[in-house]
């Protein structure tokens, strides 16, 4: 298959097959750590600016959901890889979203992990296609104090997950958080245990929560350890980007 999207040379099964086993090794040590099990952690390749080859090469080392930050650049990678040999991929959009780009995210992934207000899931539900069944949703709950990151504050995300809640076609799943960049550990892990807490209340308060999307390359084990359920991990396996 010609390298259609991307820049980067694609990495062959065995390169990846090596970097998930480090990777596993250490979801492993830090859900050891922290009491769990390493198999409630579901690993979420990054795959933005990755050619459709890595991609497949990643889906046959035996990963099966993958992040995506640009609907536009995702959609003809989702679309090649589903005529080809890659079935039962599971796409994530991880980026932020815009209006005029709801339908494709409606039409084209499996789940969406940047909800942030009421008015995007009311697109998201209208646009998706009842054939498809129902899109899973995260909330992306935003860093504080940074308020002008992307994100929906905690205070308000009962009132987010209640309109949720009440769309047809959209299943809220649970939380989406990234922190600000550059926080020492203490300060990551209080951030990371805060997002924990405002999971466990949205769970009392009656919705049926099961994703705790959290934790990157540089960060997964704080965030394991904090009871991430998902990382989405783009440099560990697939190195630096260009």
């Amino acid at each position: 298959m010609p390298q259609s999207i991307g820049t980067q040379p694609p990495l062959t099964v065995t390169a990846i097959t090596e970097k998930l086993a480090v990777l596993r090794q250490r979801i492993d040590a830090a859900a050891r750590g922290a009491q769990r099990l390493a198999g409630d952690v579901t690993i979420l390749a990054v795959s933005k600016t990755q050619p459709v080859e890595a991609i497949g090469a990643a889906h046959r080392a035996g990963l099966s959901d993958f992040g995506e930050n640009y609907a536009q650049e995702a959609v003809p990678k989702i679309t090649q890889l589903a005529n080809g040999a890659a079935d039962g991929l599971r796409w994530h959009f991880i980026g932020g979203i815009q209006a005029n780009k709801t339908r494709l995210l409606a039409e084209n992934f499996h789940w969406v992990q940047t909800v942030s207000n009421a008015q995007i899931a009311g697109r998201l539900s209208r646009q998706r296609p009842y054939y498809a069944g129902d899109l899973q949703v995260c909330l992306q709950v935003r860093p504080e104090p940074a308020t002008h990151r992307a994100g929906v504050a905690a205070a308000e995300a009962p009132a987010l997950a209640r309109a949720i809640a009440d769309l047809p076609r959209l299943r809220l799943r649970g939380l989406m958080f990234m922190p600000l960049p550059g926080l020492g550990p203490d300060r990551l892990r209080a951030e990371f245990r805060r997002v924990r807490a405002l999971f466990e209340e949205l769970r009392s308060a009656g919705h049926d929560l099961d994703t705790l999307s959290m934790g990157m390359s540089d960060d997964l084990e704080l965030a394991v350890a904090e009871g991430s359920t998902m990382v989405r991990i783009g440099t560990a396996l697939f190195g630096r980007r260009n």
